[in-house]
């Protein structure tokens, strides 16, 4: 299906690097451990961990809406000869994420190593200090074939007239780096907490298609904002089936400022099988180039754990002027986690 426009190439890709000048959010942020901080990288329990989310957002609004996945593998390597004695491990792992605007053909694409060393604070490996780093390349790319603009039509019965519009070059790559720290102190009776902050986008890479142009005239620069974020997250046992985890994340990336606020519950079904229900969810406030507080999302999440399966499922319910006459741009998400070799020794990372 081709897409009309009734303005230049260039408003068109201005528009569109403003909308993606902030990175992709997950509502399950937790679900994606290196996209949240690289310091988690190879931060849980077990050798070795493969995850995935999808999201879909705008489907019940939008003709074709907005889509991001993201996998993603990592290892967590112990460190010393003796494990039992020396605590510390390291982290290695690969993410990649692809983020789509299928209305306008512009997608995203980044693929990224990262590596962490996890410095145990004590000798009972109860507290850890987590440091990560990763390197990636992103790549953005906009398909011209499906786009017609106004000049294009032909006076009576469709765009079929050329286009006086001259195309930019559609496809660039750039270099991104990011840095992450993460804590964790573990006492015992699966009592835990987590803390961290992380610097995305450390550079600031160019994201304007314009920005190689010979023309001085037509050339424009677009940087990715850095963005900084921190979070929070409690594992408190009410009991021996029960256990609820608060957490808070926040972020800041240009005037875009995102806070994630609420928590989970989690119920034992069965500790032979290893089956828990997940319940919980969230409020997301945002601040955008207002300047002003407001209320952006209701977030809703349930999830199934068995053996060394995690699968989570959220919906966001929009607020605010994003919902209009019934209709509201929600999200959808669905996450899938394996924990290889899961051992329980320690608790560096929470699983939900």
């Amino acid at each position: 299906m081709r897409k009309h426009y009734g303005i230049t190439v260039l408003a068109l890709l201005l528009t569109i690097l403003s909308i993606h000048a902030q990175d992709t959010h997950f509502s399950q942020f937790y679900a994606s451990p290196l996209y949240l901080n690289p310091g988690l990288t190879g931060a849980f329990d077990g050798k070795y961990r493969i995850s995935t989310i999808y999201r879909d957002q705008g489907r019940n609004l939008l003709d074709e809406p907005y889509t991001t996945f993201s996998a993603a593998a990592d290892f967590r390597i112990d460190v010393g000869k003796n494990p039992k004695s020396s605590r510390d491990a390291a982290g290695l792992g690969m993410i990649f994420l692809n983020d789509r605007s299928s209305s306008v053909n512009f997608y995203t694409n980044t693929i990224a190593l990262s590596g962490a060393y996890h410095k145990s604070l004590t000798r009972y490996g109860d507290q850890f200090l987590s440091l990560g780093v990763q390197f990636g390349i992103g790549q953005r790319n906009i398909n011209y074939e499906n786009l017609t603009f106004e000049d294009q039509f032909n006076g009576q019965d469709g765009f079929t007239d050329p286009t006086a519009e001259v195309y930019p070059f559609n496809n660039f790559g750039y270099g991104d780096i990011a840095v992450g720290l993460n804590y964790t102190y573990s006492p015992g009776d699966k009592l835990a907490i987590f803390a961290g902050a992380a610097m995305h986008h450390v550079l600031e890479p160019q994201i304007s298609f314009y920005a190689r142009e010979e023309v001085e005239e037509r050339r424009n620069d677009n940087q990715l904002f850095r963005k900084y974020s921190a979070y929070v997250n409690l594992q408190y046992p009410i009991n021996n089936r029960v256990q609820f985890s608060p957490r808070i994340l926040g972020y800041i990336q240009g005037p875009h400022l995102t806070v994630n606020a609420g928590g989970n519950f989690r119920f034992l079904l069965d500790d032979i099988a290893g089956t828990a229900l997940h319940l919980g969810g969230w409020v997301r406030p945002v601040r955008n180039f207002t300047n002003k507080f407001t209320p952006d999302a209701v977030i809703l999440m349930t999830g199934i754990e068995y053996s060394n399966f995690l699968i989570g499922v959220s919906y966001d319910a929009r607020l605010g002027n994003l919902a209009t006459s019934g209709r509201r741009l929600g999200a959808l998400e669905i996450s899938l986690a394996f924990l290889g070799n899961y051992d329980n020794e320690t608790v560096l990372c929470p699983k939900f």
